[in-house]
């Protein structure tokens, strides 16, 4: 029933939208997410999206512990309404709340920190299996829950004095080597799934057209089906 749900409001956006989702959605994944723990500046969360819209990475795990987590619109251009959130904002330890989340979902937990040389970006193995990277504030850093749970630490290459990049700088170099490389693995473990396809494509489709709810109303009483919310 949601593939016809699917089909029906498909219809009521333009066909060069639909091939846009379609476009989009083949070089989305959800190999390799991006864990904001704790960001207190809206501008550098913001900047971060951006790129994880860019650069084709779809779900985004968010943990407020102290700082709730804002979105500078000017700034994100726009890219928090195709992708999807994750918060963790609402247990004593939302840290370690992502953290069990997530390795049930089978990624490897990757702390990216100046402070640790396991590995640098460039040596990542991508083919080992899922991975969840986890940027912290610039100042703090990552928590001593993330530093401890991690099953890996990255490094990016540096040549100057300064010891570290601020997150959204962090994010956009890691993401871009890691989309680049991902794309040129001779197999496609990284693509959605025809059924991650359909979930996607329903939200946007659905953030998209106006009044949505009235339409999928309109739907379900046409098929007779009555809807318990």
């Amino acid at each position: 029933m949601q593939k016809k749900l699917l089909e029906f409001l498909s219809n009521f956006i333009t066909l060069e939208r639909r091939n846009l989702f379609e476009k989009v959605l083949s070089q989305r994944t959800n190999y390799i997410t991006v864990v904001l723990e704790d960001i207190f500046q809206p501008q550098n969360a913001s900047a971060v999206l951006r790129s994880c819209d860019c650069f084709g990475i779809q779900n985004v795990h968010v943990i407020e512990n102290r700082n709730e987590f804002t979105v500078d619109k000017e700034v994100a251009m726009g890219a928090s309404k195709w992708l999807s959130i994750n918060k963790y904002c609402r247990k004593k330890n939302n840290s370690m709340d992502a953290i069990q989340n997530l390795k049930k979902q089978g990624y490897r937990i990757i702390a990216t920190t100046p402070h640790k040389e396991e590995q640098l970006l460039p040596e990542f193995d991508l083919e080992k299996g899922k991975a969840a990277f986890v940027f912290g504030s610039e100042l703090p850093g990552l928590s001593e829950v993330i530093m401890k749970e991690a099953d890996e630490f990255l490094k990016i290459p540096m040549f100057g004095f300064t010891e570290s990049f601020n997150i959204s700088v962090s994010a956009a170099v890691v993401l871009y080597e890691i989309a680049v490389r991902l794309r040129n693995l001779e197999k496609d473990i990284w693509k959605l799934s025809e059924t991650e396809k359909d979930e996607i494509k329903m939200k946007w489709i659905k953030a998209s057209v106006k009044s949505s709810h009235l339409l999928e109303e309109r739907f379900y009483k046409e098929h007779g089906i009555h809807r318990r919310d």
